[in-house]
């Protein structure tokens, strides 16, 4: 099992400004990390749709030292 950071960002005038930060810290590769951080946004902010409050996501592997 691997970490990742999966950051979601809105796009305003081309550049990515973060709105959501969430650590996954159990997942088999980053697409799986991507859902399960996708559920908890929507769940975090009663959402039905991450897009509603975010336009980019971007996932990064995170070192265990």
């Amino acid at each position: 099992m691997m970490r990742f950071r999966v950051i979601f960002s809105r796009l305003l005038i081309g550049v990515p400004f973060p709105v959501a930060l969430i650590n996954v810290h159990r997942a088999r590769d980053a697409a799986r990390a991507m859902r399960v951080a996708e559920l908890r946004f929507m769940r975090h902010r009663g959402l039905d749709d991450w897009h509603d409050h975010a336009d980019t996501v971007e996932v990064e592997p995170v070192d265990r030292t």
